[in-house]
């Protein structure tokens, strides 16, 4: 999209200060498109159909979606009337905008093409260039959190009635009224847990951040009910990063976890878990504190994404549409941090500076 005096004024009315404004110069957003190519495919041979929106353009306003927590609607509107998500997707006053179909069909393809994971590391990479990031920490600290289901969890039980209403005797001599169909919640993937008084419907949510600073490097998610222990290994290879030990809490502590951790030579930073016929020693009970004063970055990471990024509950159905929106709004999480942690020193010159204080 070519540069015109409209979309410099606008350029110019966005604050200098706000955060889309600061990652339009850290961001080397050019970088990403390798990593958005072949998403459509064009019958050239048949005129190939309306040509797509720029590509890049849609991955920015996905990720502007995601953190405001916007619907496609929303951010349909917002990208008509807003100048900071004009100024940040590179569109002027007289660009096209796309409707809220082809946004949610770009973040479908997104997601059908795995390219979200490829995405987090680009926004990770370009992070460690800018010295923002480390690229090899200390360690990485592991923790899962609930996010309740975007569905209800209504489950509809159909019984056997003739046409007086009266119960059915089935010819196997089993009992009248006998559930004959069961309708389950629309999100099929979404189960039940029960943690502490409450009751949850909806998925388990694992991140990966560094002991550093708790930038996001790894995102899995699974059902809320499988237990967490057998889920630390997927959640380690989600997270492409250089680490010397990983921290987690005793939900993850097992044989074949530890075994697994000394097998990739990573130093063991679960904690212990004590048991009924055996407690734990002096030694283990300080382990746990040692380590339980480093977790604290993953519960912030939570406490950003569910307070600021609207992440208490997801948006969409299914266990892949879900872990793809966590991806996204982690993404958007390592680009408000970063985006903090400078100042741009004069307008339209695109130089920055550390912020300080």
């Amino acid at each position: 999209m070519q540069s015109s005096f409209g979309s410099l004024e606008l350029s110019h009315r966005v604050r200098r200060d706000s955060p889309l404004k600061k990652l339009s110069v850290l961001i080397d957003w050019e970088s990403f498109r390798p990593h958005l190519q072949n998403l459509y495919k064009r019958d050239k041979t048949r005129g190939g159909g309306q040509e797509p929106f720029d590509e890049l353009m849609m991955f920015k306003a996905i990720l502007l979606g995601q953190w405001h927590s916007l619907s496609d609607a929303k951010l349909e509107e917002s990208l008509l009337v807003r100048l900071d998500f004009m100024d940040f997707c590179g569109l002027s006053l007289s660009d096209a905008v796309p409707d809220e179909t082809t946004l949610c069909r770009f973040r479908l393809r997104l997601v059908k093409h795995n390219r979200l994971e490829s995405l987090l590391s680009e926004i990770n990479e370009q992070l460690q260039s800018r010295g923002l990031m480390v690229k090899k920490a200390h360690g990485a600290v592991l923790d899962a959190t609930l996010i309740e289901s975007a569905a209800r969890p209504r489950r509809t039980i159909e019984m056997d009635v003739d046409e007086n209403g009266e119960a059915v005797f089935h010819e196997d001599g089993s009992q009248p009224g006998v559930v004959s169909r069961v309708h389950e919640s629309v999100d099929c993937d979404a189960t039940w847990l029960k943690k502490g008084k409450r009751c949850y419907f909806g998925y388990r949510a694992y991140v990966v951040v560094d002991s550093e600073e708790g930038y996001v490097r790894g995102v899995h998610a699974a059902p809320a009910n499988e237990n967490e222990t057998k889920h630390m290994e997927n959640a380690f290879c989600k997270a492409r990063m250089d680490m010397s030990r990983l921290y987690a809490d005793k939900g993850y502590a097992s044989a074949k976890n530890r075994a697994y951790l000394k097998e990739r030579k990573i130093k063991d930073g679960i904690m212990y878990r004590a048991t009924r016929q055996k407690p734990l020693t002096v030694r283990q009970k300080k382990v746990n504190q040692l380590i339980g004063k480093v977790r604290y970055l993953v519960e912030r990471c939570f406490g950003t994404l569910k307070r600021i990024f609207g992440m208490r509950r997801a948006s969409y159905l299914g266990l892949e549409k879900v872990t793809a929106q966590l991806t996204i709004k982690c993404m958007v999480l390592n680009l408000l941090k970063a985006s903090r942690k400078i100042h741009l020193e004069y307008p339209g010159t695109g130089k920055m500076r550390p912020m300080t204080g």
